[in-house]
């Protein structure tokens, strides 16, 4: 169970919650710059549509897969786990003591949903 928590924690509420929502707050993407990055250097080797393509809808395969992760893991409690981070994200620069309660409180509905649910 620890480590299913620890795994859940880590990728979900902090990865797909948290920093997404610091990111959003900040206003920048990381991962869409590194995509576009990736994306530019493939296609000047191999100038593919079809790779072109696959570089313009990975950032929404990824999110999605980052979704269904949560969702298999620790079920729709996970996933408000992962949105009250994500929120907790956002409004972290204007209210550092709320954004640091909704932090805590997603901790512990992670910790509860994975705590519930065993494989």
């Amino acid at each position: 169970m620890a480590k299913k928590f620890k795994r859940f924690f880590w990728q979900s509420v902090i990865g797909l919650g948290f920093l997404s929502g610091l990111w959003t707050a900040v206003g920048i993407d990381p991962e869409e710059i590194l995509i576009s990055a990736l994306g530019s250097l493939v296609t000047t080797v191999a100038p593919d549509p079809t790779l072109r393509a696959l570089f313009l809808i990975l950032p929404t395969l990824l999110l999605i897969g980052s979704v269904i992760g949560a969702y298999r893991t620790a079920k729709v409690p996970g996933l408000i786990s992962a949105l009250v981070a994500y929120i907790s994200g956002l409004v972290i620069l204007t209210s550092v003591i709320t954004g640091f309660a909704l932090l805590a409180a997603a901790v512990i509905i992670a910790f509860c949903s994975t705590r519930r649910r065993r494989r």
